[in-house]
């Protein structure tokens, strides 16, 4: 097996960070997820252990439920293809619940949403060309180990940010790669 792997473990926890740098005195965040997809669960455990780390509790809605995110400060989603598919009913909710969302596809901020941060597609097919180069020259499948992404990006929505009553503060807009008016 090899290849190249979209998801880290790591990031739902670092775009759990990111929501709470921007809204202050976040204490309840609803997660979206959806029940059906794997790595769901493994974002569950290390959102969980940011969380605690970072004093915010986080309300548990699958994809079904997302009428119960009304004690909610802010909301995480989770990514999927539920919730690409569904992203402007996802913008309705967190836009009439003024609700400060984070996402992990940068489409989401290119829409409306408020942020998002996730792998940087420019650089992974970047190394999924040099994946295949190295097939074509040779190079036997088995041998390549899978690799984790190394590249992500945090893209913040100006606009949606002004519209949830929220200022950027220096710190997510230095690490921002795209910020948009």
């Amino acid at each position: 097996m090899t290849g190249l792997s979209y998801f880290s473990e790591a990031i739902v926890a670092k775009r759990l960070e990111l929501l709470k740098e921007l809204v202050p005195g976040l204490v309840r965040v609803g997660v979206l997820r959806n029940p059906l997809v794997p790595s769901h669960p493994i974002y569950w455990k290390d959102t969980g252990v940011a969380a605690q780390r970072l004093g915010v509790v986080r309300l548990p809605r699958c994809a079904d439920s997302t009428a119960k995110l009304r004690n909610a400060q802010a909301l995480l989603v989770f990514d999927d293809i539920l919730t690409m598919t569904y992203r402007s009913r996802i913008f309705a909710l967190a836009a009439s619940s003024r609700l400060p969302a984070m996402y992990g596809f940068r489409e989401f901020p290119d829409a409306g949403g408020l942020m998002s941060y996730g792998v940087s597609d420019p650089a992974l097919w970047w190394r999924i060309a040099r994946f295949v180069d190295k097939i074509l020259k040779g190079a036997k499948p088995a041998d390549l180990p899978v690799e984790q992404p190394t590249k992500f990006e945090l893209v913040i929505n100006f606009k949606t940010a002004k519209a949830r009553g929220l200022t950027v503060p220096p710190t997510p807009l230095a690490r921002a790669n795209e910020a948009i008016e």
